[in-house]
């Protein structure tokens, strides 16, 4: 009796010995369900870092919580396109507002503050990484600001210190003007024009160190090439390209060619991870065809243009970009839009040379008449891009980084080359060294 019950005991041990060993086989092998599209969309912090919808709330009143009413963003698309962040830009318009660059700046300033205070349940202004995960948190649109042009500061380092203050993180070193210390793509070519020596003059040099020591990130979208390279090269901190694309695909100056892309790549500190590329959805800078054609209108655009602004300053008005726009968007609307696909081309095209650490989303919303890709209406649609990167073979993780994580480790660098050069005493580029005789 007894030797049977040791014997049936000893199976009993070897047969839940196996069983556990199976069993713990099984769980190690067990499949994961692969995300949808929708849910990698949704797990994401979903950053765009241009929209000129700031136009729009100073011009016609706009409030966020409005229908669309041919615009590109408001509260309910955000929501349905999990938009997290959006960085609203602060675009003063050259010719109309000459001399009133600082009054204008701080008009559309204050309309993105005049936005948050109305709906405090809907969105709050963000200033740091740490705001932009808090209201990702708190189900809110983080609202950011980035200025769109150098001219903004008027010369004025201190001017430009004001605006880091008031919650600009980024700005633009040209918009489609040179100024006197930064070279533009837009009118590289214009003799009329006076450009510098070397892309930067040395209080431009100023200029993006004094960026780095606030912690305001550096676009160089719409810079000259020379003023491309010599930002880079001056920059303690990795650079950015808020609304730019691939020039490979589209040969626009505004766009990145390959070098660049690798330059924005490599830019920063001896510790920097490198700077992002935004890719613009403006369908002139995406695809060739189009931007032949529209290339075509511009002696009629032009000149339709230059009659509005007539018949206004005729009745004793200020003509707004809001009225312009409607006018070159009847023009454009005229044009077969790309399809969405070719969007794509440009992300994949930059996660192919630059590395998928290194490009993003920056839309340019209701600065672009209305002419994004086929099926890219409004923030709405945001969910079709990470389908088609998925699609196209791009893991849930790399997508999680085109949506948004590429921008906030950016961010972060940014913020903490901030930290350092603030405890670091530095004379004034432009300033004789105390050395020189």
């Amino acid at each position: 009796m007894m030797k049977t019950s040791r014997a049936f005991l000893l199976l009993l041990a070897a047969t839940l010995s196996l069983s556990a060993q199976t069993t713990s086989k099984t769980s190690v092998t067990k499949k994961t369900t692969p995300l949808s599209p929708a849910a990698v969309h949704d797990s994401a912090i979903v950053i765009d870092t241009h929209a000129d919808t700031t136009q729009r709330f100073v011009d016609e009143n706009y409030d966020l919580a409005d229908p669309l009413n041919g615009g590109n963003l408001n509260f309910e698309s955000a929501k349905k396109g999990n938009l997290g962040a959006e960085f609203f830009s602060i675009w003063v318009e050259p010719e109309l507002y000459k001399g009133q660059f600082a009054h204008r700046t701080l008009d559309l300033i204050d309309a993105v503050y005049q936005q948050a205070g109305k709906h405090p349940d809907k969105m709050r202004m963000a200033f740091s990484v740490a705001d932009i995960e808090a209201a990702h948190r708190e189900h809110k649109l983080a609202a950011l600001m980035g200025i769109e042009g150098g001219h903004s500061i008027e010369n004025s380092l201190g001017l430009l210190r004001d605006y880091y203050r008031l919650g600009v993180r980024y700005m633009t070193l040209t918009w489609s003007n040179s100024t006197d210390w930064a070279d533009s793509s837009g009118d590289i070519n214009n003799k009329d024009v006076k450009h510098t020596q070397d892309g930067l003059t040395d209080f431009g040099k100023d200029v993006v160190f004094e960026m780095n020591r606030l912690g305001m990130m550096v676009d160089i979208s719409h810079v000259a090439d020379k003023t491309f390279y010599r930002a880079v090269i001056t920059s303690r901190a990795p650079v950015i390209a808020s609304h730019s694309s691939a020039r490979a695909l589209c040969d626009a100056p505004r766009n990145m060619t390959d070098d660049m892309l690798r330059a924005v790549a490599r830019s920063g500190g001896p510790g920097s991870k490198g700077g992002v590329v935004m890719v613009n959805y403006y369908s002139a800078f995406l695809s060739q065809a189009y931007r032949d054609a529209a290339h075509v209108q511009e002696p009629e655009v032009k000149k339709a243009t230059d009659e509005l602004k007539e018949k206004f300053k005729a009745e004793g008005k200020q003509v707004t970009y809001g009225d312009l726009e409607k006018l070159q968007r009847s023009y454009a609307d005229k044009i077969p839009r790309p399809p969405l696909s070719i969007l794509i081309d440009h992300i994949d095209h930059i996660a192919k040379i630059a590395g998928v650490d290194h490009v993003g989303l920056g839309s340019d919303f209701d600065g672009v008449s209305g002419q994004l890709p086929e099926g890219i209406d409004s923030a709405a649609d945001l969910p079709k891009i990470t389908a088609a990167l998925m699609a196209r073979g791009y893991s849930a993780e790399d997508c999680r980084k085109i949506l948004g994580g590429n921008l906030l480790r950016v961010f972060r660098d940014v913020e903490l080359t901030a930290k350092e050069l603030q405890g670091q005493a530095r004379p004034k580029i432009d300033q004789a060294q105390p050395f020189k005789k």
